[in-house]
């Protein structure tokens, strides 16, 4: 009995869109840029339909790419094909993927900054971006907050409650991405509400793999140990079953002439 291959899955054929040119203040912008990309590239890893990207092209038609916004960081969930489609095109073209970003998220710069929270929060809901994030690593110089956040009702931004705690924590919750942004000592993070933890960096997940490696070895050494102090206690039963036999055994008397 022979069984009939399944054919393949058609996805869209996407617009390979242009190389965007680099960021004008890439010198202060990439450290976040790229850490942000990361923590949440592996948070996402699991799900092949989640796109985490950014600096490539968002725009409604393929043709409008280059005069449309090259957002920092764009999260899509949910996608109907694999999000690997979209990066090798270059960037997010609305009317071919089907649906809009769930999440777009500018870091502010001395040349862009006044762009991100007035003309470019206009230009992300008119193209349904669901939330709109801006973090400024200054503290507020270059964007109107350290820290703010957009949701989208009725094709307008409403603003995300966003706090600041006693000890200079500034956070805000995104329903999309179920996670709360912390903005502390000029630096972005991630926290999980639902594990009560924050979503790693690299260094810090190379620092939690090499405990747990350090803690299997303890572990197994440990294991080692006591495997040794069993074998030498089997050992000793050993002899000490010997010596009792040997003492309940009757004594052999010399034979007689």
């Amino acid at each position: 009995m022979t069984t009939k291959s399944q054919p393949a899955p058609a996805y869209p054929r996407l617009t390979e869109l242009p190389d965007p040119p680099p960021l004008p203040d890439g010198m202060k912008q990439r450290p976040h840029i790229a850490r942000i990309d990361q923590v949440l590239r592996s948070h996402y890893r699991r799900q092949p339909h989640a796109l985490v990207s950014g600096e490539g092209y968002l725009c409604f038609e393929a043709r409008d790419a280059r005069n449309s916004p090259r957002p920092d960081c764009v999260v899509a969930l949910d996608l109907p094909f694999p999000a690997q489609l979209i990066e090798e095109a270059n960037g997010y073209v609305i009317s071919e993927v089907g649906q809009s970003p769930d999440f777009v998220l500018e870091v502010a710069s001395p040349s862009t900054g006044q762009h991100d929270y007035t003309s470019k929060r206009n230009i992300y809901a008119r193209l349904d971006v669901q939330e709109y994030w801006r973090f400024d690593p200054s503290g507020g110089q270059w964007h109107d907050a350290p820290l703010a956040g957009d949701i989208l009702e009725n094709g307008v931004y409403r603003p995300l409650p966003v706090v600041e705690d006693a000890d200079g924590l500034i956070r805000g919750y995104s329903p999309s991405l179920g996670l709360e942004l912390h903005s502390e000592n000029r630096l972005l993070r991630f926290w999980d509400p639902a594990e009560r933890e924050y979503l790693p960096d690299l260094i810090e997940a190379l620092e939690a793999l090499a405990a747990a490696e350090a803690r299997a070895g303890q572990a197994e050494a440990r294991a080692e140990q006591a495997e040794a102090r069993a074998e030498q206690a089997e050992e000793e039963v050993r002899r000490l079953r010997t010596e009792l036999n040997r003492q309940q055994s009757p004594e052999q008397t010399p034979p007689t002439g």
